[in-house]
């Protein structure tokens, strides 16, 4: 029985080296599959890991209609077994739904990677309808760390290794440690992994040294001794 499986978890987990394992696996064993990607960090048209992994994949326009796309295909004499398709948080709810027609009515299987949720904590669009619709729901073991040595949970957008927590969903941005510094003239945007408690007290990579050695006051008032 095909499958739509969804695999998460967050930065650094292994979603992108898990997706070319798999395409690796299949192949070895004479499926044929198609890849898709997103917005991926070392450009149009490629899938990468941060190992240093890459291969060719097909680039994901919202204008791509994968149920179309696929039946074109197979109608014209192609072999299909299944479909990789890495950064799903960045297509649309119906590019999903047209996922899940693929398995249902074409009987292929996809393999979907991605976030679940963005710089905010919210839910992308394509993460919340794979929830919605997948057969199976993967949460990556490899955990990710925050700076401080605690598991990563979430998500951060940085500018200059600052914090922000507004702008558009979806930018672009330099994931690599000791990305330049973001000036006035062109601000570098970047992203790391940090546990629940920097996440919401806005503590990065870059003012970590200092939160050390300057331990986070109390949520609360310390008692006055007498």
């Amino acid at each position: 029985m095909a499958e739509l499986v969804f695999f998460t978890g967050t930065m650094d987990c292994g979603k992108s080296t898990l997706a070319m394992q798999i395409d690796h696996n299949h192949r070895a064993r004479g499926r044929a599959g198609r890849v898709f990607t997103a917005h991926d960090r070392a450009g149009e048209g490629r899938l990468s890991s941060r190992l240093g992994l890459m291969v060719a994949a097909t680039e994901v326009t919202p204008e791509l209609d994968f149920r179309q796309l696929l039946v074109q295909e197979l109608s014209g004499g192609a072999r299909i077994d299944y479909l990789i398709c890495d950064e799903a948080m960045f297509y649309t709810g119906e590019q999903v739904e047209q996922l899940a027609r693929v398995v249902d009515d074409l009987a292929l299987d996809v393999f979907a990677f991605g976030l679940t949720t963005d710089f905010r904590t919210r839910l992308f669009p394509g993460s919340q309808r794979l929830l919605e619709l997948a057969d199976r729901v993967e949460t990556l073991q490899v955990e990710a760390l925050c700076w401080c040595g605690r598991r990563g949970t979430h998500n951060a957008r940085t500018v200059g290794g600052v914090m922000v927590v507004e702008g558009e969903q979806v930018v672009v941005g330099d994931t690599a440690p000791g990305a330049p510094v973001a000036t006035e003239v062109e601000p570098v945007v970047g992203y790391e992994v940090l546990c629940r408690r920097h996440h919401l007290r806005g503590i990065t990579a870059a003012r970590g040294g200092t939160a050390v050695l300057s331990p986070e006051p109390l949520p609360f008032p310390a008692a006055q001794s007498r």
